[in-house]
């Protein structure tokens, strides 16, 4: 086994026990990449190659040269008898969403294409404190807005490493890919409707969405700044753990991180499930969404090879000593995604105004008359589609006439679900849930181009994951099988609020429990 292979626990393990050194290790992802990624994504890339379409392509910006004065003194640091932190020598890669300082951050917009900040994200911060090292800046749909990771302005779009005809999923697609391929055994991405969860049930890896506020904000370029959450994609739950473990905490420069204290999720990972209440609900294997032609309302039941995990992880689990619950009400799941697209839009609207080509970022090259025309000309040729469709969507739905009809409408739709969360979960209540375990996507991968260009179909890929962000409450996709096509197929647990380290557990219990499975023995594509 290559060491861009082993998890990030054990290459902490080697890398202080002097038995591998973190150069070592970086040379080792470095190869990967060259092996798997293929070129980076760039703004006019020109057309696609046949070459292109057999690679991940999970990078914008790689960051050798960094990355290995970053190695060469974690060396010297454990060589000369010092800490050298929790995650010493585990090289990871970041979505190009967080600001790192000196490295551009663009957001995969072109209107951020020269933007380098003068600070780096918290969550990057605590990673390489931690010791651990950038590989670089991995792709993502343009400003987080997506499923797919093909709204990006940078081509080749990231590929999904198990079948590279088909999308990694979004928004934290190049974060997924990176990590099912094993160019890095962790990433930093951030969920606003599973955009964590989703990409890492597509890609077969461990996606964590933590409770709103459990890791800091600082330094995100933010998309809808009441759902947004970073969070850890690793390849194994303890690998998450770890991760959660470093990035969680409060931080003086964001108000909305939680002053909570930070458990230690790696101390309980091997409690087992015995004696947790998990529940199922009907709510999560149906799919409603509207008619794009007629405006009906549709459902759909998920197709068998999406559920059947689900009701296998539960069997598993229930072995182990888990309470199975079944039939948990969540009345108002089918409603969140219709509230989603009026509250982050208005949210996004307002958060896009800042992109004027006035203080950074792109700036219209031709002659104008006016203020006016440069914000005009700027923001036309700077933003791709979404962002314009997110902008104009905001704007209308929040304005006076509208609001009631829309925006507050939608604010008493998040209410309900999250009552529904505090209903299955409160501890006096008829359910007294520890876990909610439902499916994670509607479906597997689907092939690239099929979906994209329809916005409201593309975001009912996460009509099963956007209700945890509706409520702040945490969730993880896990991997629970392969399709009858041979795709990965997430399952997710959803938890009440701050209760990470009980779904981490229950997570790393059923990983016990099927570390045998067949299909685990199964790779990715672009490594078989």
């Amino acid at each position: 086994m290559e060491l861009c292979d082993l998890s990030a626990v054990e290459i902490t393990r080697l890398v202080k026990a002097k038995k591998a050194s973190a150069v070592e290790v970086l040379q080792s992802c470095l190869q990967r990449i060259g092996q798997v990624d293929g070129r980076s994504g760039a703004l006019d890339a020109g057309p696609l190659t046949e070459a292109d379409r057999i690679k991940v392509h999970a990078f914008i910006t790689r960051t050798d040269d960094l990355a290995l004065q970053a190695a060469i003194k974690i060396d010297q640091t454990i060589a000369a008898g010092g800490e050298a932190g929790a995650l010493a020598g585990v090289p990871f890669s970041v979505k190009d969403i967080y600001c790192t300082r000196g490295v551009p951050s663009t957001a995969a917009s072109r209107i951020l294409a020269n933007f380098q900040p003068p600070y780096t994200a918290t969550p990057v911060n605590r990673m390489t404190e931690a010791g651990a090292v950038m590989l670089g800046k991995v792709n993502l749909d343009e400003f987080t807005y997506g499923s797919s990771t093909e709204s990006t302005a940078f081509k080749p779009t990231t590929r999904n490493p198990w079948d590279t005809s088909r999308v990694p999923g979004g928004s934290s697609g190049g974060s997924a890919a990176a990590v099912a391929a094993g160019e890095g055994p962790l990433s930093l991405g951030t969920d606003t409707a599973g955009s964590i969860r989703q990409p890492a049930a597509f890609c077969g890896v461990v996606g964590l969405k933590p409770t709103y506020g459990r890791v800091s904000r600082y330094g995100l370029i933010a998309f809808a700044s009441s759902l947004d959450c970073p969070g850890p994609v690793a390849r194994d739950v303890t690998d998450a753990a770890a991760m959660l473990q470093v990035i969680a905490g409060s931080d003086p420069r964001d108000s909305t991180a939680a002053n909570v204290l930070v458990e230690d999720y790696l101390a309980g990972l091997e409690k087992g499930v015995k004696g947790l209440r998990i529940g199922l609900s009907l709510d999560y294997f149906w799919l409603t969404f509207p008619n794009p032609i007629t405006g009906e309302i549709v459902e759909h039941k998920l197709p068998e090879d999406v559920s059947d995990p689900v009701r296998q992880a539960a069997a598993a689990l229930q072995a182990l000593g888990a309470e199975i619950i079944e039939d948990v009400p969540m009345l108002h799941n089918r409603y969140a995604i219709p509230a989603y697209f009026v509250i982050s839009r208005v949210e996004a609207a307002s958060n896009l105004h800042r992109y004027d080509g006035v203080k950074y970022g792109y700036r219209t090259g031709g002659a104008v008359d006016d203020l006016q025309t440069l914000y005009r000309r700027s923001r036309a040729e700077g933003f791709g589609l979404q962002p314009k469709l997110r902008v104009l969507m905001g704007m209308y739905v929040s304005a006076a006439q509208y609001s009631e009809q829309y925006y507050n409408r939608a604010l008493r739709v998040r209410s309900l679900i999250r009552r529904d969360f505090d209903e299955a979960f409160n501890p006096a209540g008829k359910y007294r849930l520890d876990a909610l375990l439902t499916p994670t996507t509607p479906t597997p991968a689907f092939e690239i181009d099929a979906v994209y260009g329809d916005s409201v179909l593309m975001q009912y890929a996460d009509q099963l994951t956007v209700a945890a962000n509706h409520a702040g409450i945490p969730g993880v996709s896990i991997p629970g099988g392969l399709s009858e096509a041979g795709l990965p197929v997430g399952i997710q647990l959803l938890g009440p609020d701050f209760s990470e380290g009980k779904l981490l557990r229950i997570g790393r219990a059923f990983e016990q429990a099927t570390e045998t499975a067949e299909w685990r023995k199964v790779k990715p594509a672009v490594l078989r």
